[in-house]
């Protein structure tokens, strides 16, 4: 038996609206909201009778999606959104684009902000980390060469 692929990345968001925009312009594609709820889905988290709003994005080449969910309940128990790069658990999801620069400014306008700055990897990548919605860590990859 072995692992046939990872199904996705979930991150859990205060605005869903807010961040299907954000990754929107980064380049990923709604594929779907639902609501997910009962007991069912409570087992599954352990959690217990749940509700929580969620929408799957996936990226351009078809092959990953990131599910980000709002909990309406049970409430929200922890916040790491400010958490720095070398905080225990969630760090970041790392996205490969065309254009460090441009993505960097495309994602400006959504509120991202750069954590450091723009770096070059030797003769390989161009990389940076930004802030995105609700202060979400996200890496930015440009592939040289």
């Amino acid at each position: 038996m072995t692992l046939k692929r990872m199904d996705n990345v979930g991150i859990v968001v205060e605005s869903l609206d807010t961040a299907i925009s954000f990754f929107t312009e980064l380049g990923l594609k709604l594929e779907g909201r639902a609501m997910i709820e009962g007991e069912w889905a409570g087992r599954v988290t352990g959690l217990g009778s749940q509700r929580v709003e969620i929408a799957m994005m996936v990226t351009p080449d078809g092959h990953n999606r990131l599910e980000l969910s709002r909990f309406l309940s049970p409430p929200v128990v922890a916040d790491h959104r400010n958490a720095p790069v070398n905080a225990l658990g969630y760090l970041r999801v790392m996205f490969a684009v065309d254009d460090v620069d441009e993505m960097v400014i495309r994602l400006g306008k959504h509120g991202a902000q750069l954590v450091g700055e723009v770096v070059q990897y030797e003769d390989s990548y161009r990389l940076c980390y930004i802030r995105g919605p609700e202060g979400l860590l996200i890496g930015l990859a440009q592939e040289l060469g």
